[in-house]
C-alpha cells in the first residue's frame, strides 16, 4: 500500500502588509529629500551659492605696461610704445566654428601683416567646421577611431588621427586666408577668459570706428591699448635684459611661483639681467575686470574691479653720458692694439667703475674681439661673466693673507730672490737679480711675486732656503686661507651685484703644491672685472666690501618725461669688513700709492702718473698662452690693473683686464684707468 505525500498548504502573503512597507520606504525617501533640500537652501545656501557664481561669474586680467629704465640723469634706456589693438577675450563656450567665423568677420575690417603660419594651425583652421571634421573622420580607417574591443577612442586622440590624415593639397590657401588663419591661431590658443592682443597692421581711426560700431558681430572682440618694449641703442643695452613675449608668458619653470603671486599666464615678464632682477618693482598691478556669463556661456556683463597700474620705473646708477665716454677711451686704446698687432689674439678688454664709498656702479664697459674675422662689439655683461687670470693685482690681499695667518708682521721685510727647488725652473720677479730686502709695501710697488711665493711657503710652515725641497704638507690649508683672504675683497664669490647671471670666477678644486705658490701672485684661479673692481675699492674705502649695485632708485611714474616721483632709494649695503688692522690696511694703500707716484725705477704703474689727480694703483700680468692659425702655441699676456683716486680719498675705483696680450709691456690698460678716473673727476668731482 502506497503512501500518499502529505500536501504543504501555502500561507498566504498580507498584501496590506508590502503596501504599507512600501508606503513606509517612499515617506522616508521623500523626507530625506525634504531634509536634504533644507541643508542646501538654508543651512549651507552660502556654500551653494558660492558655486553657482562660480560657474557663472569670472574675472580677468590684463596686464599694465612695465616701469621703464632710466639713467642716473633721467635719460631713458628702456622705454614703452603704446599702441590700439584688437583684444579677443574667449568665452567658455566658443567653439572652433564661431572662431573662424569670428576671424572671417574681423577680416573686414583690419589688415593683417604678412602671415607665417604653422602646418598644424592650416590644420585647425580646416577642421574647425563640425561638417568638415564628420567627413574627415568618416573616411579614417576604423583603428583610427575605434579600439580593438570596438570601443570609439577619445576625441582627442580622433582629432590626431584626422589632423595626422590631411594632405598638403587639402591646406591649399590664398595669402589673405593665411592671414585670416594666422588671426584664427591666435584666439584658438587663448585660454577661457583670457584676454589676448591679436597681432594686426596698425589700426586707422577708420578701422577702430567700425569695429566698435559692429560689436555686436564680433563677440569677444574689443579695442584695447597695448606696449612694445623699446631699448635704445646703447652699450648697456644688453645689460637691460630680455622681456617675454605675450604668447611665451611665463617661463614654463617658474609658472607656479609666477602663478601664486597674481600673475597671469600671458603676463609678460623679464627672463634675464636687470629686467628679470627687478620683475617685481617694473611688473605694474592688472586691470581686473568681473565678465558674468548666461548658461549657455555668452557674457552678458562687464564690471571694472581694479583699475591696474603701470609698473614703477628704476633709474640707475650710470651716467649714460660718462658711460659712452668709457666706451670711446676703450675702443680708441683698442683699436691702437689691433692695428700694431698687440690684440691679434686678445678676445676683447673689459672695464669696470665703482664709487667705493657707495658701490653704485659707474660704468660697465667691454669690447668683444673676433679673433677669426676681426669684428668688433660691445660687451657690457662681459664685465661680470668672463673670467681671466689676474696677475700681480691681487698681491694686496696676499699680504692680508699673510697677516691673518700671523707669518709676517706689519711692514715687514723679506728678501727678493729667485726661488728654486731642487733642479726646478727658478721662481722670480720681473726684476729679480740677486738678493733684495724689501718691505711689504715696496712688495707691492715692485709687484715682488717671490716675497709672495715666500708668504704661502710660511703659512704651509715651510722657511724657504735655497735648494730647499718642496714638500705638500699645509697646502691644502693655505689654498684655503689664500681663497677666504680674496675672498674678504670680494674675489671668488658673489659680489652682490643686483643683476643675476654674473660668474663667481674660476676656482678648481683640482690643484698642485705648485699652483699654491703662483695662486700667491695672482697666476692660477680666474676672476671678473667686476670682481676686481670690488676688490680696489674696499681697499680706497678702507676695508669694507660693499655690493655693487646698478639701480640707484625705484620710482612712482606721474606721467613725466623722467622717472618719477622717488620711491625707495636703493641704500649701500656692507658684506663684510675685510679682518685687518687700519695699519695693515694703511700698508697695502701705501704699497698702491707708491705703484702710481713712486720715484723707483721698480714701481710699475707709472703709466697713471702725470695727471690732474692723484691715482693710487696694482698692476698685473699673467702668464698666459694662445694658438696661432698653424697650430703653434705663443706667449700671450693678461695685462690688469686696479686703480683709484684720488689716493686721499676716493671718488672712484676702476678695475681693466686686457687678456692675451702679445706683448707684456702694453700699457693701454693703464692709460684706460688713468683717463676714466680723470674723466669721471672732471665731469662729476665737484659734486
Amino acid at each position: 500500500m502506497s503512501k500518499k505525500t502529505p500536501l504543504i498548504k501555502k500561507q498566504k502573503a498580507s498584501v496590506a502588509r508590502r503596501l504599507h512597507l512600501l508606503f513606509l520606504i517612499i515617506v522616508l525617501l521623500f523626507v530625506g529629500l525634504v531634509l536634504r533640500l533644507a541643508y542646501m537652501q538654508i543651512y549651507n545656501k552660502a556654500f551653494y551659492v558660492s558655486k553657482l557664481k562660480l560657474s557663472t561669474v569670472y574675472k580677468i586680467k590684463v596686464a599694465q605696461p612695465r616701469g621703464k629704465i632710466f639713467d642716473y640723469s633721467g635719460k631713458p634706456l628702456v622705454s614703452n610704445t603704446i599702441k590700439d589693438v584688437v583684444t579677443y577675450t574667449r568665452s567658455p563656450k566658443a567653439s572652433a566654428k564661431e572662431l573662424k567665423t569670428l576671424a572671417e568677420h574681423l577680416a573686414t575690417y583690419v589688415s593683417y601683416p604678412e602671415a607665417r603660419v604653422t602646418s598644424q594651425a592650416k590644420k585647425d583652421f580646416y577642421l574647425a567646421d563640425p561638417e568638415v571634421y564628420a567627413k574627415v573622420v568618416k573616411k579614417l580607417p576604423k583603428k583610427a577611431t575605434l579600439d580593438r574591443f570596438g570601443n570609439r577612442l577619445t576625441e582627442a586622440t580622433i582629432y590626431a588621427n584626422a589632423v595626422a590624415s590631411l594632405k598638403e593639397s587639402d591646406l591649399a590657401y590664398s595669402a589673405d586666408e593665411l592671414k585670416v588663419i594666422a588671426i584664427f591661431n591666435q584666439m584658438n590658443g587663448a585660454a577661457v577668459f583670457t584676454t589676448v592682443n591679436l597681432r594686426t597692421n596698425p589700426l586707422s581711426e577708420q578701422a577702430i570706428a567700425m569695429i566698435l560700431a559692429n560689436k555686436a558681430k564680433l563677440p569677444g572682440i574689443s579695442i584695447g591699448t597695448d606696449w612694445e618694449r623699446h631699448v635704445e641703442n646703447t652699450s648697456l643695452a644688453s645689460i637691460m635684459g630680455k622681456v617675454s613675449s605675450e604668447e611665451a608668458g611665463l617661463p614654463k619653470e617658474e609658472v607656479e611661483q609666477y602663478l601664486k603671486k597674481g600673475y597671469a599666464l600671458n603676463d609678460r615678464v623679464g627672463t634675464s639681467y636687470l629686467e628679470k632682477e627687478y620683475e617685481s618693482v617694473l611688473q605694474g598691478s592688472h586691470d581686473i575686470k568681473e565678465i558674468k556669463t548666461n548658461k549657455a556661456g555668452k557674457i552678458i556683463s562687464e564690471r571694472q574691479l581694479d583699475k591696474g597700474e603701470q609698473g614703477k620705473n628704476v633709474a640707475l646708477t650710470i651716467p649714460l653720458d660718462y658711460q659712452q665716454a668709457v666706451d670711446e677711451i676703450m675702443k680708441r686704446y683698442y683699436d691702437a692694439e689691433i692695428a700694431n698687432g698687440q690684440a691679434a689674439y686678445s678676445e676683447g678688454i673689459y672695464a669696470v667703475a665703482l664709487n667705493p664709498k657707495t658701490g653704485a656702479i659707474l660704468a660697465m664697459s667691454g669690447l668683444s674681439h673676433d679673433k677669426e674675422t676681426g669684428h668688433i662689439q660691445s660687451d657690457s655683461l662681459g664685465t661680470i661673466t668672463d673670467v681671466f687670470t689676474p696677475g700681480s693685482v691681487v698681491k694686496g690681499a696676499t699680504l692680508a693673507a699673510g697677516w691673518q695667518a700671523g707669518v709676517i708682521e706689519g711692514n715687514q721685510v723679506l728678501t727678493d730672490q729667485a726661488i728654486q727647488f731642487g733642479g726646478s725652473k727658478p721662481i722670480n720677479s720681473w726684476f729679480t737679480v740677486g738678493s733684495l730686502p724689501i718691505t711689504a709695501s715696496q712688495a707691492l710697488e715692485y709687484s715682488s711675486n717671490t716675497y709672495m711665493v715666500q708668504l704661502a711657503l710660511k703659512m704651509m710652515g715651510q722657511d724657504y732656503y735655497p735648494g730647499m725641497t718642496l714638500t705638500t704638507s699645509g697646502m691644502k690649508k693655505t689654498m684655503s686661507a689664500l681663497r677666504a683672504a680674496y675672498a674678504e675683497f670680494g674675489m671668488g664669490g658673489p659680489t652682490g651685484i643686483d643683476l643675476p647671471g654674473e660668474s663667481t670666477g674660476y676656482l678648481t678644486d683640482n690643484y698642485t703644491v705648485s699652483n699654491v705658490l703662483t695662486e700667491s701672485f695672482g697666476q692660477f684661479d680666474n676672476y671678473t672685472t667686476m670682481q676686481l673692481a670690488q676688490y680696489v675699492a674696499t681697499i680706497a674705502n678702507g676695508g669694507n666690501r660693499l655690493a655693487p649695485h646698478i639701480v640707484q632708485g625705484i620710482y612712482e611714474d606721474d606721467g613725466s618725461q623722467g622717472p618719477g616721483q622717488l620711491s625707495k632709494a636703493i641704500e649701500t649695503s656692507i658684506l663684510n669688513k675685510v679682518q685687518l688692522s687700519g695699519d695693515q690696511l694703511a700698508i697695502i694703500q701705501d704699497g698702491f700709492y707708491q705703484v702710481v707716484n713712486s720715484g723707483s725705477a721698480y714701481a710699475t704703474g707709472r703709466a697713471l702718473a702725470g695727471g690732474p689727480i692723484t691715482i693710487s694703483a696694482k698692476t698685473g700680468t699673467a702668464e698666459t698662452y694662445a694658438t696661432d692659425k698653424n697650430g703653434q702655441t705663443l706667449a700671450t699676456y693678461n695685462l690688469n690693473v686696479v686703480a683709484y683716486g684720488p689716493s686721499a680719498d676716493a671718488d672712484i675705483a676702476v678695475a681693466v683686464m686686457y687678456p692675451h696680450a702679445t706683448n707684456s709691456l702694453a700699457k693701454a690698460q693703464q692709460l684706460i684707468a688713468k683717463d676714466m678716473i680723470t674723466l669721471y673727476m672732471t665731469m662729476y668731482g665737484n659734486q
